[in-house]
């Protein structure tokens, strides 16, 4: 155990050694371990988005396997997806790589103003599979938020109970909400807050623009002169919105981008305080070859090894 490690794992006092124990077996795996920087690989875009735009740019993605084999070649910390994806591999995987279930998804066939996911697996079968955490989507800004977050409670209650961890996805959408705003300083920074209040134990979200979405915020943050003019200074802010840099924050890589843009905003999780990045699209739309090249830069930044 790290210096490193164990002060993250003294950020949460009332969880369980079962879930601590699942934390600490994510910050301890891959070219990261031991640092308190986490690269993990997401691949629920074939759920989210249809396989056709999620795998076509690289199609030996289409398999399952490719992409737990992409996860241990690069070094990632864990390897997330949905049921059917886990479950087509677990059995090879389960004790050589941090699998986290993602149990609640979404498709882009509905197209809601206002979206809740469904509910597509459990807590129990996360247990049978072997996994070390379960992940969650929440919507602020949906009308649907209520169901959401009393979803997450009962899954986080019993996850923890199970000796899991809880890694919440909190992207803003709704008809309240403009494009802009969803991710808007303002609004990325509470996604955070109510994702450590509902009490995720990794927290992920997308890196903020400068826009400031609700009025009422804008007045503090004039008042206040909170400083967001860099995306340092908004990854610092995100950092201190969730319990003030108790709860480990993780930045999704979005859409797939140039690698010197996607490496700028590495550094600026880096020096915001940020404890890493969830890195999907940007990887596994890549050739194998060129994804782990691409990955191991960006945990050398992480690590310190690169600028």
């Amino acid at each position: 155990m790290t210096e490193a490690v164990r002060r993250i794992l003294d950020n949460y006092p009332s969880e369980n050694p079962g879930t601590k124990g699942n934390l600490a077996r994510i910050l301890n795996h891959g070219r990261l371990a031991g640092t308190g920087k986490l690269v993990i690989l997401p691949v629920d875009q074939g759920f989210e988005h249809g396989p056709a735009q999620s795998f076509a740019e690289n199609p030996p993605a289409y398999d399952p396997y490719y992409h737990p084999e992409l996860a241990i070649d690069a070094g990632c910390n864990a390897y997330a997806a949905p049921y059917g994806s886990i479950a087509a591999i677990a059995d090879r995987y389960a004790g050589e790589l941090p699998l986290i279930l993602k149990i609640n998804n979404h498709d882009s066939l509905s197209m809601e103003k206002d979206p809740i996911p469904a509910l597509t697996a459990s807590v129990k079968t996360a247990r049978r599979l072997g996994c070390v955490a379960v992940g969650f989507t929440i919507y602020p800004g949906s009308s649907e938020w209520r169901a959401m977050f009393e979803q997450l409670r009962a899954v986080a209650e019993e996850a923890k109970d199970s000796g899991l961890a809880v890694v919440v996805w909190s992207y803003p959408r709704g008809t309240t909400l403009s494009k802009e705003g969803e991710t808007g300083i303002d609004v990325v920074t509470y996604a955070a807050q109510i994702a450590c209040q509902m009490g995720a134990n990794i927290v992920k979200v997308k890196l903020p623009s400068d826009h400031v979405e609700l009025g009422s915020a804008k007045k503090v943050y004039d008042k206040e002169k909170i400083p967001v003019g860099t995306a340092t200074d908004r990854v610092q802010h995100v950092i201190q919105s969730a319990f003030n840099g108790r709860r480990i924050v993780i930045f999704s890589g979005g859409s797939k981008q140039g690698d010197e843009s996607f490496f700028n905003d590495a550094r600026a999780i880096r020096d915001g305080g940020g404890f890493g990045s969830i890195i999907g699209r940007n990887s596994f739309q890549r050739p194998r070859d060129e994804a782990i090249e691409f990955l191991h830069s960006v945990m050398d930044i992480y690590s310190g090894d690169i600028d």
